[in-house]
């Protein structure tokens, strides 16, 4: 809003009040407007939200003395929209008269945007404080779900309980008792701010200490929520798990947290994943692993073998002869699902089976292929070097 917005404003008229009422008057003008048109107790009413907005910036200005003051003189000097000079001077608007448009179009940085700024405790074009409740921000929200391998890997949606803050059902976000109203704060007029300290031309707001912002003091509190308007909500929503999440990743879903107060933003919903390890199937990054047993002779003389997937089918895989123990053969798109769309690869490593017990003949037959193979040590490349 500009500084010339500011000049045009009839603030006694926005309270109902005379030019020289007195301050106990404005006090009076203010509260009562603000007990009628408070949006705690008119939820969803624009119009009342307007008024008390409106109210608040009146008592803003009037309740202050000094800026009272600043104000009636410079409605006094640019009052009708024209200039107006104490000695002299033509018309407004007319020859010789200026118009308040024109001083404004024409003054440059530091001119009468200083003036107009010292009658509000601001410089000109300086964001103005806001005069409505200060504005919070719900609080975040964490969650906890665990579920099995296969839905990490293609996704899932579950259902999640979460205990937050919100207003609370039985005084309607008020915090006092039922039958009774909160008061509007003395201190900040209802407006949820107060000046600081600092004082001067450059004055900053805060919170009000007194009623922590809400503009409103309960003096009967609500029994549930003991005058704060919040109170424990437990609710379940469902979540969607994204393909490929990991065991001990948390997943941000934006606005699902605690409702904010006064038209603030809601918080945002963490929901901690824990993942049930699978039976037979590891994972690494996008790709799933597998070990697979094979026998001694299908590792030397190559074998066609079947190896299970996660989705529950079975596909090939060709074991060449010779094959030593650990080799890692690559099964294309059968993997972890990714945001693209697309599949990791399923990572099957042979595990070659010594059996734990032979026969007569299998010892013959062992030995036999010993003295076919001849002599070797496969360990001798340990002791080199």
């Amino acid at each position: 809003m500009s500084t010339k917005d500011w000049i045009e404003k009839d603030y006694y008229k926005t309270l109902g009040v005379s030019k020289d009422a007195s301050a106990d008057e404005i006090k009076k003008a203010f509260r009562k407007i603000a007990r009628e048109n408070h949006p705690d107790q008119h939820p969803g009413d624009d119009a009342a939200e307007k008024r008390f907005k409106e109210a608040s910036e009146a008592n803003s200005v009037l309740g202050d003395a000094a800026k009272r003051k600043e104000y009636d003189e410079a409605r006094s000097l640019f009052g009708g929209g024209g200039f107006r000079f104490p000695r002299g001077g033509g018309a407004a608007g007319g020859a010789g008269g200026t118009n308040m448009e024109d001083l404004f179009r024409n003054a440059s940085a530091g001119g009468l945007g200083d003036i107009f700024g010292d009658i509000f405790g601001q410089a000109a074009g300086a964001p103005r404080r806001s005069s409505g409740r200060v504005q919070r921000r719900g609080a975040d929200v964490e969650g906890e779900v665990t579920i099995g391998f296969a839905e990490a890997v293609e996704g899932t949606t579950v259902s999640v309980q979460m205990v937050s803050e919100a207003a609370c059902e039985a005084c309607r976000g008020t915090g006092a008792k039922a039958g009774s109203v909160p008061e509007v704060c003395a201190t900040c007029q209802g407006s949820g701010m107060q000046a600081s300290a600092a004082g001067g031309v450059f004055q900053t707001s805060e919170p009000c200490r007194d009623c922590h912002g809400r503009g409103l003091i309960v003096t009967d509190p609500c029994d549930v929520c003991h005058g704060s308007g919040r109170a424990k909500s437990t609710r379940t929503m469902q979540v969607r798990i994204p393909a490929g999440v990991e065991d001990g990743q948390k997943i941000r879903i934006k606005g699902k947290g605690s409702p904010g107060e006064n038209g603030g933003p809601a918080g945002d919903l963490y929901v901690l994943v824990h993942v049930r390890p699978h039976r037979i199937f590891g994972r690494s990054g996008h790709n799933l692993t597998i070990t697979v047993p094979v026998t001694f002779p299908e590792a030397a003389l190559g074998a066609d073998i079947e190896v299970p997937t996660l989705q529950g089918g079975r596909v090939k895989l060709r074991i060449p002869a010779g094959t030593p123990n650990g080799r890692t053969f690559r099964v294309r798109g059968k993997g972890v699902a990714q945001a693209n769309g697309a599949h990791g690869d399923l990572l099957a490593s042979v595990e070659v089976q010594v059996p734990g017990k032979l026969d007569d003949r299998a010892i013959a037959a062992l030995k036999e292929f010993a003295d076919a193979v001849g002599p070797s040590d496969p360990r001798a490349g340990l002791f080199r070097g």
